[in-house]
């Protein structure tokens, strides 16, 4: 698949959310899941693990090597990916 032909002239937050829907079946298969939380106007995305993901040893791999990679594919701007740990 070409990602740019598939994903041209869409707005950034729904290209970021693109992204996350192809990552989604890796994460979900094994208990988890990721929300998108913001697409800030710095260039920083911000996601919410759920589920097995929050108890992760390997998360934050996940989020580098796995979402923000995938997201950086559809969305060049976006400059980093940050996860923001669940309020209790």
């Amino acid at each position: 698949m070409n990602v740019t032909e598939d994903i041209a002239g869409l707005p950034l937050k729904q290209r970021v959310e693109k992204a996350l829907e192809v990552c989604r079946p890796y994460l979900q298969k094994d208990g988890g899941d990721v929300e998108l939380l913001k697409v800030g106007d710095s260039g920083v995305v911000e996601v919410m693990y759920h589920g097995t993901c929050t108890i992760c040893p390997l998360s934050r791999m996940t989020l580098r090597a796995g979402i923000e990679r995938m997201i950086l594919q559809y969305a060049p701007e976006i400059k980093r990916v940050e996860s923001v740990a669940p309020a209790h």
